[in-house]
């Protein structure tokens, strides 16, 4: 079955003995037990929730994993992911990644004992050369946050088999839609479900997937124990969501494409970045294995000054950060996004002063484009 299909039918098996065609809403904290040493299979909304269980369970299908499970945010979930490892394990992530995610490691986990190592994880040389006696796991952006580099998977997958790694692969720009990370190779997908899973810019969620069910029951047990869960509620929003995901997406790539073109050939532009784009380096190997190139983009003004222009000019696009929703947003990395990474190492990565990113929503595209151009006009 497409996965466009899974996507649609979520939820829909879900209440048999109604036949509510969308996953009920149970709003509850606890359960009532039928009797004694009986339960009807949920006790507590943290430990299981139907409404959640069928999001995490329908997330499942789509990337063909053993389990899933749905947290209060992005953040959330790969907090938990970090659990499991112990102090002293050394990870390499990859470098130009979202800002929250690095700050996360840097800030927080580093007190505990572990330890990251950035490389470009496009560069199998350099993954190999950070290998260390402590690493345990790869962790890598599928498509990388603001520089949309795309990583070989099934090679690091390779390298992580022959060196006993975890591969823990964040899918939040792809999807499961545009490429199912499991299926090359990785062990964990993990998601910021508020973007493009969830799509409307009305919730925050995270989920992750993992494909192996004995790890998937030590995930369980940490989801479990720390109760970042997410509430049912969030869960139902977010399964609604994703049954429009393919639509959405290939709507919002559709726009993207023509926009990443149209910026390309504009002479306040000085580069795009974009997969799609034919001379982007990772155009062949993203069109080996995904199904497209998504709906972000970033791209190069050829002053400072021209940043907080387009920002404050444009009317369609919102100055606001976030992403894969119904909307089109624009942001400025350097100081929304990535602030919480070292100025050097932003500097070395490319996230300059003169770089914007936009996701590109579902409006008419000849409208996007034209809010561009009034906006890049001085």
């Amino acid at each position: 079955m497409n996965i466009s299909t899974h996507a649609v039918q979520m939820g829909l098996e879900w209440d048999t003995r109604t036949g509510a065609v969308t996953v009920p809403i149970y709003q509850t904290a606890t359960f009532r037990h039928p009797g004694l040493g009986q339960s009807t299979g949920y006790d507590y909304s943290r430990s299981g929730n139907p409404t959640r269980q069928a999001l995490e369970s329908g997330m499942a299908r789509l990337d063909g994993a053993a389990r899933g499970f749905a947290y209060a945010s992005g953040m959330a979930a790969i907090t938990n992911l970090l659990l499991l490892f112990k102090s002293g394990d050394h990870l390499i992530v990859t470098e130009d990644l979202y800002g929250g995610t690095c700050r996360l490691f840097d800030k927080i986990f580093v007190q505990y004992g572990l330890t990251f190592s950035y490389v470009d994880t496009t560069d199998m040389a350099a993954i190999a050369a950070a290998l260390l006696p402590s690493t345990k796991a790869i962790f890598v952006e599928t498509l990388t946050n603001p520089l949309l580099k795309f990583a070989d998977l099934r090679a690091i997958s390779a390298l992580c088999k022959m060196n006993n790694l975890l591969l823990i692969a964040d899918n939040t720009f792809l999807t499961p839609y545009l490429l199912r990370p499991l299926e090359l190779g990785a062990d964990i997908a993990v998601y910021s479900a508020t973007k493009y899973l969830a799509g409307h810019n009305d919730t925050v969620a995270g989920v992750v997937t993992v494909k192996d069910p004995v790890l998937a029951e030590t995930v369980y047990f940490h989801q479990n124990s720390v109760g970042a869960v997410l509430g049912p509620q969030d869960s139902w929003l977010t399964t609604r969501g994703i049954k429009t995901l393919a639509i959405r997406l290939d709507r919002q790539q559709e726009n993207a494409g023509r926009i990443a073109q149209w910026l390309a050939a504009h002479p306040r532009i000085t580069r795009v970045y974009y997969p799609g784009l034919k001379d982007h380096p990772n155009h062949d190997l993203m069109s080996r294995d995904a199904r497209g190139f998504c709906a972000m983009i970033s791209f190069e003004v050829d002053s400072h000054e021209l940043v907080e222009h387009i920002l404050m000019k444009t009317e369609l696009i919102s100055f606001a950060e976030s992403l894969g929703g119904v909307e089109s947003l624009i942001t400025f990395p350097e100081a929304q996004t990535h602030a919480d990474i070292p100025p050097a190492q932003r500097a070395r990565l490319g996230i300059n002063n003169v770089l914007l990113r936009l996701s590109v929503g579902i409006e008419d595209c000849d409208d996007l484009i034209e809010d561009l151009r009034q906006a890049l006009e001085e």
